[in-house]
């Protein structure tokens, strides 16, 4: 068969990208080679849907062994008595869990998509602001989220479910307070931790899993595994509804979350990005992951110092995990001009609303920046001050373009030195 030359050289213009520049998409990062193996597999061939041992194919006794691999060590990884590993996307788990928990028109309570929030935890433009009645909470003045102003949101609106979780919030969660909350309003509880699963799983911020119904994730982030979706429980339950199996027995909540997700949201689930999943879970356990996580911090607060001594205006003055999100209205330019500028000089990052955004979503005041990737090159703290340093020149002189091209061959320059596969 004849090699797909005109994809093939885009991948490879991929390839060459990704290597040459400096990413800082909060959502990304760099998998192992034996991560990008397994998900390249015959295992793509594969139709199985159900559950392992469950399924409505013949043929599946070796994708049964790979998905249990997979549940069992997402579960040791989070300290989880349930897990799904099917989903195809965080989105996609979010819909499954929400389809299997909530009737349309019920109640949902989460961060507003301004302040930090995901599109599904309430956007009036996604399925679960459209099927769903969403009521949002806010951060402060100060870029944080204020308890006291959730609860009074709660006893007021009286949710069915409530979400924390964000994918622009640069600080850790009181998963306990939350969880108060939701028992006072007769709630479930849902933690999205997309963005801090992996650090999260190596004990550096707080794991929602003891205080949470129900937790979703995705594992291409900080997990630094394929593109995909997860959903776990700290431990089963009985369904609050009370509803039972044909033989009048209560169905578990796990039981309830599995139907969410086939047959509810999807049909045959991805085997080859299930035992890439595997394989990236295996790494999660391993004591280099566990260092990889610290270094991911230690180089988010550095470059957040640095952008904080340059005077840009960082949400909550500062981060607790991967990422910070930068407010630029005193640097005189939108998000969507500091994208595009900064992605000529070869550093990705994306535009971002900020909270009381004076811009549309299309042009936005702010930028998102995250290190996980960065710190799976190899980058260490102080090279976060010379990336801070790039940017600032980059954004205080947008048309100075031989000032930018310059950059961008200092920056291919630097980053030879740093290998894209661990």
């Amino acid at each position: 068969m004849k090699k797909d030359q005109e994809i093939f050289n885009l991948i490879d213009a991929e390839q060459k990208r990704q290597e040459e520049g400096i990413e800082l998409i909060a959502s990304e990062n760099f998998v192992s080679k034996q991560v990008m193996d397994a998900m390249g597999s015959c295992l793509t061939n594969k139709y199985a849907e159900g559950l392992p041992f469950k399924r409505y194919y013949g043929g599946c006794e070796i994708v049964d062994q790979v998905e249990d691999i997979a549940r069992e060590r997402l579960k040791e990884l989070f300290g989880a008595a349930w897990a799904n590993v099917q989903p195809h996307s965080g989105a996609q788990a979010n819909a499954a869990v929400m389809l299997a928990v909530l009737k349309a028109g019920d109640k949902i309570l989460g961060l507003d998509l301004s302040n930090g929030g995901h599109l599904t935890h309430g956007s009036p433009v996604n399925f679960s602001g459209k099927i769903y009645e969403a009521c949002f909470y806010t951060v402060n003045n100060d870029g944080l989220i204020d308890m006291d102003s959730v609860e009074e949101i709660a006893l007021k609106e009286k949710p069915q479910l409530i979400i924390c979780g964000a994918s622009a919030y640069s600080r850790d969660w009181d998963y306990a307070r939350f969880r108060k909350i939701a028992d006072k309003v007769g709630a479930l509880l849902l933690a999205d931790i997309s963005h801090p699963s992996g650090l999260i799983a190596s004990g550096l911020l707080n794991n929602p899993l003891p205080h949470c119904h129900i937790v979703t994730s995705t594992t291409h982030k900080t997990l630094r595994g394929p593109r995909g979706g997860v959903i776990m429980m700290g431990e089963d339950f009985d369904n609050p509804w009370g509803l039972k199996t044909p033989k009048g027995v209560i169905r578990k909540m796990s039981a309830i979350l599995d139907s969410g997700v086939f047959p509810g949201t999807q049909g045959g689930p991805l085997e080859h990005v299930i035992a890439s999943k595997a394989v990236a879970f295996g790494e999660a356990l391993s004591d280099d992951y566990k260092t990889y996580c610290e270094q991911v911090i230690k180089n988010a607060q550095a470059m957040a110092n640095a952008f904080n001594e340059k005077g840009y205006d960082i949400i909550s003055g500062g981060t607790d995990n991967h990422l910070m999100l930068i407010d630029l209205r005193n640097k005189n330019i939108s998000g969507k001009k500091a994208e595009n500028t900064l992605g000529l000089a070869d550093i990705t990052v994306n535009k971002n609303m900020v909270p009381k955004d004076d811009k549309s979503p299309f042009v936005t005041s702010g930028i998102r920046v995250g290190v996980a990737a960065v710190t799976s090159r190899g980058l260490k703290e102080s090279d976060m001050q010379k990336i801070v340093d790039w940017i600032d020149q980059v954004i205080t002189n947008p048309e100075n373009e031989t000032l930018i091209h310059s950059i961008k061959r200092d920056i291919n320059a630097f980053m030879k030195g740093f290998k894209l596969y661990a």
